[in-house]
């Protein structure tokens, strides 16, 4: 009748018919044979798919406190140690990547990428980050892509390694950051450049807005050039490098404008209230 429950089709075998035909079941047919070998390799892809989203997520988390540590840069008295330490946490970042371009060797890297992807975003904001305040310029993919080429440094590592095809491993291990990733990292370095200029005008720096200002505005034309053409991800935070550059110009415009009636110390805060004014008129939260 109306409400009550529908009848599943197996429900009209008894279930002593149903046990039988499983006890009935061959394991050793060539049929079984091929669905645990199918198990076998659903399960190891899916273990190492888990490994590189934990690794990717100890990436980011070092990359995020590496760039926590480079925001020191403007306020330090001696920012070159600084730039050292945040160079040990680097390096301490490359050996987890090393331990990623380990689980992919012999994979398709495009089948974990989705793994990955967050951790070699947020680690190429750091170092692109740390290559900007060492040099004002913006760091290349392929020079990325150099530092993190690996080799086995010690021979423990390579005299453990079998002899068998299919796990001998190579002697150097390499993961390249791909475009997107390089694009994306880039695209958040915006907003650290954002507040790196704030920071420095708090320090009475005014020259570096206006460094900027003018190198911000080139990122935001080669992503203009790129334009709907481009990764869905990469056109999403075109609005937010948008309004990283309308902020670092906002600030250089109350320098221009304002800069010798407001006292040093104030600047800042100038800045940070009509930062939020620009929020507020966006609607960004």
């Amino acid at each position: 009748g109306s409400g009550g429950f529908r009848k599943r089709k197996h429900d009209n075998f008894p279930h002593g018919q149903r046990r039988e035909e499983k006890e009935n079941v061959n394991p050793s047919s060539a049929l079984m044979t091929s669905f645990k070998s199918f198990q076998v390799e659903l399960d190891t892809r899916h273990d190492k798919y888990e490994r590189l989203v934990k690794l990717s997520r100890d990436i980011t988390i070092e990359s995020k406190r590496t760039i926590f540590l480079l925001h020191r840069f403007t306020s330090a008295p001696n920012g070159e140690e600084i730039l050292n330490e945040s160079e040990v946490k680097l390096d301490a970042v490359r050996q987890k990547i090393k331990q990623v371009a380990q689980e992919l060797i012999g994979e398709d890297m495009y089948q974990f990428h989705r793994a990955i992807s967050p951790g070699l975003q947020e680690y190429v904001e750091a170092v692109s980050f740390q290559y900007f305040i060492k040099t004002r310029s913006l760091i290349s993919v392929e020079e990325i892509n150099k530092q993190l080429i690996f080799t086995a440094e010690d021979r423990e590592e390579t005299t453990n390694m079998t002899s068998s095809s299919h796990d001998k491993q190579p002697h150097t291990w390499s993961l390249k950051v791909t475009p997107v990733d390089y694009l994306l990292g880039v695209a958040d370095l915006t907003g650290e450049l954002m507040r790196l200029c704030i920071s420095s005008v708090g320090n009475g720096d005014i020259d570096t807005p206006f460094e900027l200002s003018q190198f911000l505005r080139q990122i935001y034309d080669g992503f203009t050039f790129i334009g709907n053409t481009g990764p869905y991800e990469v056109s999403k935070k075109l609005y937010t490098l948008k309004q990283s550059l309308a902020k670092v110009e906002n600030a250089c415009y109350t320098l221009k404008v304002r800069g010798s009636e407001i006292p040093k110390h104030m600047l800042a805060d100038v800045f940070s209230t009509k930062t939020e004014l620009i929020d507020q008129d966006d609607g960004l939260p």
